[in-house]
């Protein structure tokens, strides 16, 4: 069951489908970035993935390898998108946790410096 839902959770955020997203976490989820950046709660990561997907509407992950116990899932392949034009594409892994037939936790590892890089070219506001 939890490697199903964390493919249900990956194909909605391949489709871009936020609200596909939001039905699959929990209310109490927590989402965190490489950095160790972490959102708490469900609607905020809502708007979260609202606006990266609007900074870089391409966004897709691809899963290579997963392994489940339990209720943990741990994942590795790749990310990638455009942003401002500007096409990536990174290793990455994810530690998700399954409650319920929800995702509670997304953990992302991943080196983000091509993405940063796109970001910092950006003019100053």
């Amino acid at each position: 069951m939890s490697l199903e839902v964390f493919q249900q959770f990956v194909e909605a955020i391949n489709s871009r489908n936020v609200r596909g997203i939001a039905s699959l976490m929990t209310a109490d989820h927590v989402f965190v970035d490489a950095l160790g950046n972490r959102v708490d709660g469900a609607a905020k990561m809502e708007s979260g993935w609202r606006g990266y997907l609007a900074m870089c509407p391409d966004y897709w992950i691809r899963v290579d390898h997963a392994l489940t116990s339990g209720d943990l899932v741990l994942a590795a392949g790749a990310a990638g998108g455009t942003i401002d034009g500007a096409r990536w594409n990174i290793p990455a892994a994810w530690k998700v946790v399954i409650r319920g037939g929800q995702v509670a936790e997304w953990r992302v590892f991943a080196d983000n410096k091509p993405v940063y890089e796109i970001l910092a070219r950006r003019p100053s506001k």
